[in-house]
C-alpha cells in the first residue's frame, strides 16, 4: 500500500511527534498541548498543538481514545470531528472539544484523542423509490445483546 505524506506543522516545540503505536492500531494518538484544567460543566476546546496538511481528497477523523473518559472525565461533544484538506494553514490548528463531566487535570503532552485519514466520499446520486427490495433486519438492537 502507498503511504500518503502528511505535513505537520508542531505549533509547540517540545511536543512529543506523532507515531504509531507499533502493533496495536493504525490509529495516531493526539496531545493536549497545555495544562487544561476543566470544572465538571465545563466546555473547552483543548489545543493539540499540531497543523496539518492533508493530502488532496482525504479528510481526518478524530475521536477520543477508548480511555479518555476514564482517565480525564471528558467527551467530546462532536463525538467525532472531521477536518478536511482545505483546513491547512500555520495557524489551523487542531483541537478536541471536549465536555467536563467532572472537575479533571489533563497535562500538557497527556494523550487524549486520536485520528485517522480516510478518502473523501465519492459523489453520490440519489434515487427515489418505492421498495429498497431488501428484507427488513428488524430494527435497531435487532442482534440481541450477547
Amino acid at each position: 500500500m502507498e503511504k500518503k505524506k502528511l505535513k505537520i506543522k508542531y505549533l509547540v516545540p517540545d511536543m512529543p511527534r506523532l507515531c504509531y503505536i507499533d502493533g496495536k492500531s493504525d490509529w495516531i494518538d493526539l496531545r493536549c498541548a497545555q495544562d487544561t484544567d476543566m470544572q465538571a460543566g465545563e466546555f473547552r476546546l483543548i489545543p493539540l498543538g499540531i497543523a496539518v496538511a492533508l493530502p488532496e481528497g482525504y479528510e481526518a477523523h478524530i475521536v477520543p481514545r477508548s480511555s479518555t473518559y476514564k482517565n480525564f472525565g471528558i467527551i467530546q461533544t462532536n463525538h467525532m470531528g472531521v477536518v478536511d484538506e482545505s483546513y491547512c494553514g500555520d495557524g489551523d490548528q487542531w483541537y478536541m472539544p471536549a465536555y467536563a463531566l467532572r472537575d479533571t487535570h489533563i497535562a500538557k503532552g497527556e494523550r487524549i484523542c486520536q485520528f485517522r485519514i480516510a478518502k473523501h466520499q465519492p459523489p453520490l446520486e440519489f434515487q427515489e423509490c418505492e421498495t429498497l427490495g431488501n428484507p427488513d433486519r428488524g430494527g435497531i438492537g435487532s442482534t440481541g445483546t450477547k
